[in-house]
Parts: structure tokens; sequence; C-alpha cells
């Protein structure tokens, strides 16, 4: 039987593994510092993601080929039967709900993001550890495509133009209206794109909304809009956040754009939109 994709526990089943998907230049040290037992540290650029010479060119966070993942998993010990739960401390938006992402892609029915994060872990007084854990390699997994929908910069374009989906920037309303951009060149958003921000995900706590009002919010939003979805961020991590999100109301899973921002404002010849 298939999980909800948010927990607010860690369930210890025999099979169960926790992931560390906390990001930043100290994200390892910080993991060696303190971490819930028997986390195991994933990390966004190395194993989320196989960043190339060009973010013109699939963005700055491409997902890597499907047999690099599979060794991932292998060191990782993740096997077939794994029940995951994944983590992260921006509230399932940094890597936490990129790496959901990917499992789910893999075929892992079992896999759930901790609502909260590692500050609900410490609010809840989950039992913590330090320094590295031990575990065993597990086998290598036979997989070599991802499972679940992408679509590329060409395809976003062309579905824009002929108004066949909705596609949606989950970035902050100030980045999407090209006030400031701090993290990628050039400010602005893809012509057509509409922006609900992942933070409108969440309520007052960092916490996931309701599946109800999830649902309610969802359906308001995009009634008289396509049904088809691409969701996109500024390189296909935070996009993953709403994916989530939506699985979480029990909608069906759309289609995310993994160069996002990065990609398109970086590819020569495409329009920039503003909204000053």
């Amino acid at each position: 039987m298939k999980t909800h994709p948010i927990t607010k526990n860690i369930d210890v089943f025999q099979n169960t593994i926790v992931l560390d998907a906390r990001t930043g230049k100290d994200a390892k040290q910080n993991y060696l510092e303190k971490h819930i037992k028997g986390a195991r540290f994933i990390d966004l650029d190395k194993d989320l993601a196989e960043i190339g010479e060009n973010a013109a060119f699939g963005g700055r966070h491409p997902l890597p080929a499907p047999e690099k993942f599979t060794e991932t998993l292998s060191n990782l010990g993740i096997a077939e039967n794994s029940h995951i739960v994944v983590y992260d401390d921006k509230n399932g938006s940094n890597a936490a709900a990129r790496a959901w992402w990917m499992l789910r892609s893999f075929g892992f029915e079992n896999v759930q993001v901790l609502d909260g994060g590692i500050q609900a872990a410490e609010k809840n007084n989950m039992e913590f550890s330090s320094g590295e854990e031990v575990f065993e390699k597990a086998p290598l997994i036979k997989k070599e495509n991802w499972d679940l929908p992408v679509s590329n910069l060409e395809e976003v374009e062309n579905e824009l133009k002929s108004n066949s989906s909705t596609v949606i920037d989950v970035r902050d309303a100030y980045r999407y209206r090209g006030e400031s951009e701090p993290i990628d060149l050039v400010a602005g958003h893809i012509p057509g794109a509409i922006n609900i921000p992942f933070s409108e995900n969440l309520d007052e706590n960092g916490l996931f909304l309701s599946p109800e009002i999830l649902k309610e919010k969802y359906i308001q939003l995009l009634q008289n809009k396509p049904e088809t979805l691409i969701i996109h961020c500024g390189s296909g991590v935070t996009a993953c956040h709403t994916i989530l999100a939506l699985a979480h109301a029990g909608f069906k899973i759309p289609n995310l754009y993994v160069g996002s921002w990065s990609e398109w404002s970086r590819r020569e010849g495409k329009e920039v939109a503003k909204e000053l």
C-alpha cells in the first residue's frame, strides 16, 4: 500500500531509511553535528543533480542520469522495498521535495517528506545523533528512465503558445515580477506562466496545509485554465515542493520543468516577461 507523501512522524519499520537533505555550504558539517538518529546524508548538488558546464542547457540542477542515481541509492543502502522518509530545514522546499520526486519517479511507492523538517523533529523531541551513520550498501536497482512526467524548454514554449498547458512558476512573487533576482542572471518570468509561490502551500507555522484546503485552493486558482500542469521554479528543486503539495491534495502528479528559470533565462533568444 502506497503511503501518504507527507508525514508528521517517523515510524521506524524494519526497512525505514531516513534521509537528511539539508543544503548549503555547511550542510554536511551540520549533519555531522546533529541529525535525526539513523539519518543518512544526501547531497543536492552531488546526489540529486548532475550539474553541467552551461546552465542554459539543463538549468542549475539537471537530473542525474538514472544509472548514476542507482549508484547513489546503493551507496545509501536503499533497496527496492525501502520505506523512505526525507527531511530538510526549509519546510521541504529545499531538497527534501526534490528527493521525494526523484524517488517516486524511480518507482518507490513508500516515500514521505517529514512535515516541518528538522525544526519539527526538534520540537517533537525526536531522537538525534551526531557523526557518520554506519550501514550496508544495497544491491543496485535496475532503472533506465524516470517514471514521472517532465517537460523540456521546447515543450514548455510550445504548450504556452498553443495554450494547452498551465505553466506555474513557484518562485517568490518579487522574483516572478522581475523586481530583483538573487540567484539567476536575469529577473522576470517565462511569458505566459502564472505565479503561485510555493510558500502558499504552507500555514503560518511552516507546515503543509491540509489536503482539503490545498485542494480547494488550487481548484480556485486554476479554474478556467488548461488542465495539464507544468511546474517550475529557479532550478527544478523548489518546484517539487508544489508537486508534493498537489500530490498531498490528491491531484495527479503534474509535469516538472527541470531546467526552470535558470535555463530559460540563459537561453539565447527567449523572451523575458516582467510585471513592474
